[in-house]
C-alpha cells in the first residue's frame, strides 16, 4: 500500500511536472510573441526615425547648396551696388567740378564786363572818336 501511494504520488508529481513544463513552454512562447511584437513596434519607430533623419540630411544638403548660391548672388549684388555708388560719387565729383568751372566762368565774364564798361567810360570821357574805335576793338 505504501508503494502504491508512492507510485501514485510519483505519477501525480510527473503529471504536475508535465503540466508545469507545458505551461512554461506556453509562457515562453507567449513572452517571445510579446517580445517580438514590442521589437517590431520599436523597429517601426526606429525605421521611421531613420527615414526622417535621411530626409533631414538631404534637406540640409539642399539648404547648404542654396545658401552657397545665395551667398554668391549676394556678393555679386554687393559688388554691383558698390560700383553704382562709386559711379554716383564720380558723377557728383564731375558735377561739382562743372559747378566750379561755371562759377569761375561767371567770375571771368563779370570781370570782362566790368573791364569793358570801364573802358567805355574812359572813351566816353575823352570825347574822341578814335578813342571809341580803340575801345570797341579792345572789347
Amino acid at each position: 500500500m505504501l508503494s502504491q501511494a508512492v507510485k501514485e504520488h510519483q505519477q501525480k508529481q510527473s503529471e504536475v511536472k508535465k503540466q508545469h513544463e507545458r505551461k512554461r513552454v506556453a509562457a515562453v512562447h507567449a513572452a517571445r510573441a510579446v517580445s517580438d511584437t514590442l521589437v517590431d513596434s520599436l523597429n517601426d519607430g526606429v525605421a521611421q526615425v531613420f527615414t526622417t533623419q535621411k530626409h533631414l540630411e538631404h534637406e540640409v544638403k539642399d539648404l547648404h547648396a542654396s545658401l552657397g548660391k545665395f551667398t554668391k548672388t549676394s556678393g555679386q549684388w554687393i559688388s554691383m551696388v558698390d560700383a553704382f555708388n562709386q559711379a554716383l560719387k564720380e558723377i557728383g565729383d564731375v558735377e561739382n567740378w562743372a559747378e566750379r568751372i561755371e562759377s569761375d566762368m561767371k567770375t571771368i565774364a563779370t570781370a570782362l564786363e566790368y573791364a569793358a564798361n570801364d573802358a567805355q567810360q574812359q572813351v566816353g570821357d575823352s570825347g574822341t572818336e578814335g578813342g571809341a574805335e580803340a575801345a570797341a576793338e579792345a572789347a
